[in-house]
C-alpha cells in the first residue's frame, strides 16, 4: 500500500534541526489512523517500545507516571495482568505474546539471580520478537539495532574488564558471538559492515559527541534502507523513528549524556556482582 498524502506532508527532517519536533506519542497518533490495518501493525511494534518500560514501571509501581508515548494506560495494563493472572492462555489484541513470557518468570529467581537486568531481559525478549515482524525493513531495523548496541556493549565490557555474556541481549548469531569472544575485531568481521567505524566511535572521549555520531549511523542506515520506498510505509517507519532521534537529541545535554553512560557502567558492573 502506497501512502502518497501522508508522505508528501511530511516535514523533510536534518539531525540538526530540532524546532518544531513533534512528540513521538503525539506524532504515531496522528499518523496510525491513516495505515492500513496491517501497517498499524508494524507502527506499533515501534510503539512498544514506550510499552516496555511502560510495563516494567507498572509492575514496579501500579501508580507510577508512564510515558505517553506508548499506546496502553495504567487501566490497560491492570485488565492486562489480571487477565494474565488467571488464564494460562492469555488472549488480547493489546497483549504482546513476549510480554507474557516475561510475566511468567519470576523475576527474583529467573532474572536477577542470573544477573540480567529487568531491563535488559525485557529488551532481548522485545528484539527477538521484532526481528520476526512480517516486514522486511522491520526485521533489518531491529537486527541492525541490535548487533550496533551488543557490539557497543562488549567494547565496553572490554574496556573495563567485564564479563559480555550477561550483558549482551538478543539470541542471534552476533550476540551468540560476543558474549564469548576475545578476538580483536570481535569475531563478526565479514559479519557486520559498521564494525570498524563503531570500534573508532567507541573511542570517542566526548560521550556527547560519540552518541550523535552513533546517531548519525542509525539515520544514514534509514536513509540507505529506505531510498527506494517513495511512499510505503517503509519511508513512513522511518519518519516516526527519526523524530524519535531527533527528541532525544533535543532533550540531551552533556551532563545527561555522562549519566546514561555511568547509569549503563553501573549496571554492568551490578551484573558481575550478582554472579559471583
Amino acid at each position: 500500500m502506497n501512502y502518497y498524502c501522508l508522505v508528501a506532508g511530511l516535514p523533510d527532517l536534518r539531525m540538526d534541526d530540532t524546532k518544531g519536533l513533534a512528540e513521538p506519542g503525539e506524532l504515531i497518533a496522528e499518523i496510525t489512523p491513516q495505515l492500513g490495518a496491517d501497517d498499524r501493525r508494524l507502527l506499533r511494534l515501534l510503539r512498544a517500545g514506550y510499552d516496555n518500560r511502560n510495563f516494567l514501571r507498572y509492575l514496579h509501581d501500579k501508580d507510577a507516571r508512564l510515558d505517553p508515548a506508548g499506546e496502553l494506560t495504567q487501566d490497560d495494563w491492570a485488565q492486562l495482568v489480571k487477565l494474565m493472572d488467571e488464564n494460562d492462555h492469555p488472549s488480547d489484541t493489546r497483549l504482546l505474546p513476549y510480554w507474557v513470557d516475561y510475566y511468567r518468570l519470576n523475576p527474583e529467581d529467573e532474572i536477577d539471580a542470573k544477573g540480567i537486568t529487568r531491563e535488559d531481559y525485557m529488551s532481548g525478549l522485545y528484539y527477538n520478537y521484532a526481528m520476526k515482524a512480517d516486514n522486511r525493513f522491520l526485521q533489518q531495523w531491529f537486527e541492525f539495532n541490535l548487533n550496533l548496541n551488543n557490539l557497543l556493549i562488549a567494547i565496553l565490557c572490554r574496556k573495563y574488564e567485564m564479563d559480555a555474556s550477561k550483558a549482551v541481549i538478543g539470541s542471534n548469531e552476533i550476540a551468540s558471538i560476543l558474549r564469548t569472544t576475545h578476538s580483536r575485531d570481535f569475531g563478526i568481521a565479514g559479519m557486520f559492515d559498521q564494525l570498524e567505524l563503531v570500534m573508532r566511535l567507541a573511542e570517542e572521549p566526548n560521550l556527547l559527541e560519540r552518541e550523535k555520531k552513533l546517531d548519525a549511523l542509525r539515520w544514514n542506515w534509514l536513509e540507505e534502507h529506505t531510498f527506494f520506498n517513495y511512499f510505503t510505509v517503509e519511508k513512513v517507519l522511518a519518519f516516526v523513528l527519526k523524530t524519535e532521534m531527533l527528541h532525544r537529541w533535543k532533550q540531551l545535554s552533556p551532563e545527561a549524556g555522562e549519566k546514561m553512560f555511568r547509569d549503563l557502567l553501573n549496571s554492568l558492573k551490578q551484573g558481575v556482582k550478582l554472579q559471583e
